[in-house]
């Protein structure tokens, strides 16, 4: 036995450890490269596949003959080969395989058959840590409390370090490193028993170490051919390239003097060579940027940047003689274009007077250094790619928090009275359908009603004008519009070419979404909203998904439809959200019922179906719908969504399986343990409901080191109670010895498949009804959850032996 793993029962906390670490490490890596590969909205098969395939193994464990009969230690071995094979195979597959997604209406069957693939290499990347993992809990009944705390904290674990791992290793690095681990694993378990097993386990070692070492010889993954064709050069190789968490850049070189940055993928932004003489500028006198300094009556001194990316907004400042620039951009890549790596090029503008360039989140900068500004110009921060946070233990697309009614009233704070918002969009069709535009203006409207303004369309001008796409340009003021700011607004749209004004306060333009919107009595606009093809109502910090505007009623009737070309936000991510929901269902359906007809004779033996299944799938549901809500909420609190990441999804995991451990101790005293567990997450509730925000309202602008202790402070107590129901579950099943391995089994598996499934309920909920309201549906997941592990702990024996 070997002494760095100790011996007993701690050897196999230390394997299931390694197990959780490696398949969590794996599941963030593959999210950002299926964003970079696919799009963001297929994220979500990652979540889902991962958390089935850790399922599926579960109930191999329950149906297998075969794998009953295979000893622990050499089935730990063989499991931890084959996920690592699996995965370095399966990433060769995911990364090499062409897609083509704008074939899906005239070559269906290939497109999706390719995705078939893709899907399978994910999940059988997954299969064998979840039958290892279920294997672990079934045959050590009497150490499932312990076990599960090192589940959980070898997931917490690779949350802590996963962010800094996916910088220094890039995400096809740390997906081999995935791997590595699950090789040593294999190693450490072969050694004893096979030689061959052993040998080849450190064959495999080796050359994953090779990949680690040196990330860069690592096969990139092809991008899908619309995102290859959508780059202005594609056959054009480009001369930087970079992962980072939030979203990977890549810069090619388009003539002498203008670079392309692609941001996952896709076009993103440009940098433009500067000479650092501001006056040879002359580009931006019949720009669309001139509108955000050329309407107000005094000079645009003080100005704000929200998206600096390839920092045309800051030399449009320069040029029309602001004083003082402060440019934020979230991702720390692009900022070190500007600082590093093009410097030169692009006139060592981070160093010019009056410059400031940083790497932080909109709300947490004007919350932590406030100050007030004549111009804050927000440059279409586009959601897709730049506001990453967690959902269900990995990267996935979480909408933004700068387009909401709270962060127009934020922006609106720190103007000076006659300061102005200038947001600018790209429009794929402003004519048939102006949402991104309409809906910004529905929320501006929104935010100046509730700061006590009567009249909203006197504080608003609108226009559009062409470039790659519409280029639609909003500003709103503080004060009302006067009329000689009418006068240079309207002079302005003659000088920017083909430019058009769509709303001028007082003047009856056209009768399209923007001007209904904001001519409408305020007791009609709700009606108004609800008869619109596409959903245009105000957006709020409850839910942020400014991009939803498809409703989930009309995904559903086009869900297998060919996508709109080019349009990837119409319906395309709420028909994949419903496509997923109904995959989650199937394979439960498939791998949770049919397989138990080849043990239909042990299964119908089993007492408590009903109840057990009614335990696990609402611990399920409720655990993703309250974690899922929090830690979007507190993406906002913390300011980066990488810290997210790290400081609340880590604390809930650390503090669920403190839960777990205490869980042994509860078990004595049956329903009081229940009855104070869930009047636990019935104060915790409805201090998230009603207090959280005024907490973190409060403390937004603390240093982060303080706002990191306040998450943590906040998930501790829902983490420890969440944490109590699982293992407590699963050793009133274990109580039962004649059915211990295949209860177990069974009772992980049904949880692994209804988390899947809450993982993509609870985004579509977030979407639908916001995240107060997924709240109260996680309280009543756990109301149902309370009751049936009342009821099996009444029915069930005690567990000899059980760890305290």
């Amino acid at each position: 036995m070997n002494a760095a793993f100790g011996d007993g029962s701690r050897r196999y906390e230390l394997a299931i450890f390694g197990v959780c670490f490696a398949a969590l490490l794996l599941e963030i890596s593959y999210t950002r490269v299926v964003s970079f590969k696919l799009f963001y909205y297929f994220t979500y098969l990652v979540i889902g596949f991962a958390l089935l395939g850790i399922g599926s193994g579960g109930v191999l464990i329950a149906i297998s003959r075969r794998l009953a009969r295979v000893p622990l230690e050499r089935l730990l071995g063989i499991g931890s080969f084959v996920a690592s094979l699996a995965i370095a195979l399966g990433y060769l597959v995911v990364a090499g395989l062409p897609t083509d997604t704008r074939r899906l209406d005239d070559a269906p069957g290939v497109e999706i058959a390719k995705l078939g693939l893709l899907c399978l290499a994910l999940f059988t990347s997954f299969l064998p840590i979840g039958i290892m993992i279920s294997a672990l809990l079934s045959r050590n009944p009497t150490r499932i409390a312990r076990l599960y705390f090192a589940d959980l904290a070898g997931a917490a674990a690779a949350c802590a370090v996963a962010v800094p791992l996916l910088r220094a290793l890039t995400p096809p690095g740390c997906i081999l490193l995935a791997a590595l681990l699950l090789a040593a694993l294999a190693a450490h378990f072969a050694r004893p028993a096979s030689r061959a097993l052993f040998g080849a386990s450190l064959a495999l070692a080796a050359i994953l170490a090779a990949g680690v070492a040196m990330p860069g010889g690592i096969p990139d993954p092809l991008p899908d051919a619309t995102k290859r064709f959508t780059r202005i050069q594609p056959s054009t190789e480009p001369i930087f390239s970079a992962w980072d968490p939030v979203f990977r850049i890549d810069v090619t070189q388009h003539s002498e003097d203008l670079l392309l940055l692609h941001h996952d993928g896709m076009l993103g932004s440009t940098l433009h060579r500067f000479d650092g003489d501001p006056g040879s500028l002359t580009r931006f006198d019949s720009d669309a940027r001139s509108y955000a300094f050329r309407v107000t009556e005094r000079p645009i001194e003080d100005v704000l940047i929200v998206g600096a990316a390839g920092g045309h907004e800051i030399l449009a400042s320069l040029f029309f003689d602001a004083k003082r620039v402060t440019a934020l951009e979230l991702n720390s890549t692009t900022v070190s274009l500007q600082t590093r790596h093009f410097r030169d090029f692009g006139g060592n503008l981070a160093a010019h007077p009056g410059v400031r360039l940083v790497n932080a989140e909109a709300r947490s900068h004007l919350a932590r250094e406030g100050g007030l500004y004549d111009l804050i110009y927000f440059v279409a921060p586009d959601s897709y790619s730049a506001q990453n946070a967690v959902s269900a233990g990995a990267f996935v697309l979480s909408e933004s928090y700068l387009y909401t009614t709270e962060m127009i009233e934020e922006s609106l704070a720190h103007l000076r009275e006659d300061g102005v918002i200038a947001m600018q969009f790209g429009e794929f069709d402003y004519e048939r359908k102006p949402n991104r535009t309409a809906r910004y203006v529905a929320t501006a409207r929104h935010a100046l009603e509730r700061m006590g303004v009567e009249h909203a369309d006197r504080h608003i001008l609108v226009a559009t004008s062409p470039a790659f796409i519409t280029l639609s340009t909003i500003l709103v003021k503080r004060s009302p519009v006067t009329s000689a700011e009418e006068a240079r607004f309207l002079a302005n749209t003659r000088r920017v070419d083909g430019a058009v004004p769509r709303h001028v306060p007082g003047r009856t333009i056209d009768d399209g979404p923007v001007n209904e919107i904001l001519r409408l009595p305020s007791e009609a606009l709700p009606a108004w909203y609800a008869s619109q093809p596409y959903d245009l109502s105000p957006v709020t910090d409850d839910s942020p998904f400014f991009w939803h505007f498809a409703r989930f009623r009309t995904a559903f009737r086009t869900v297998f439809e060919p996508p709109p070309a080019f349009d990837h936000e119409d319906a395309v991510g709420e028909r994949l959200l419903l496509i997923l929901l109904g995959l989650s269902a199937l394979f439960a359906g498939v791998f949770l019922l049919l397989p138990f007809v080849a043990i239909r004779d042990t299964w119908a033996a089993l007492p408590h179906r009903a109840r057990s299944f009614g335990l696990f799938a609402a611990i399920g549901c409720g655990f993703m719908l309250f974690e899922i809500a929090l830690i979007q909420k507190l993406v906002l609190f913390l300011g980066y969504p990488t810290y997210s990441l790290t400081v609340t999804l880590m604390s809930l995991l650390v503090f669920t399986g403190l839960g777990s451990l205490a869980s042994g101790r509860l078990r004595e005293r049956g329903g009081r343990t229940i009855a104070g567990l869930f009047g636990a997450i019935v104060v915790l509730t409805f201090f998230y409901q009603l207090g959280l925000g005024a907490v973190t309202g409060a403390m937004l602008g603390a240093p982060l080191l303080v706002r990191a202790i306040v998450a943590v402070a906040v998930m501790a107590p829902l983490g420890l109670v969440l944490g109590v129901y699982m293992p407590l579950g699963l050793s009133a099943l274990a109580s039962s010895p004649a059915h211990a391995e295949a209860y177990v089994a069974w009772g992980w598996a049904v949880n692994g498949f209804f988390s899947v499934i809450g993982s993509v309920l609870t985004t579509i909920l977030s979407m639908t009804i916001g995240f107060r309201a997924v709240l109260l549906l996680g309280l009543a997941a756990y109301a149902i959850a309370s009751w049936m592990l009342h009821g099996l702990l009444a029915r069930a024996g005690p567990v000899p032996g059980v760890a305290r």
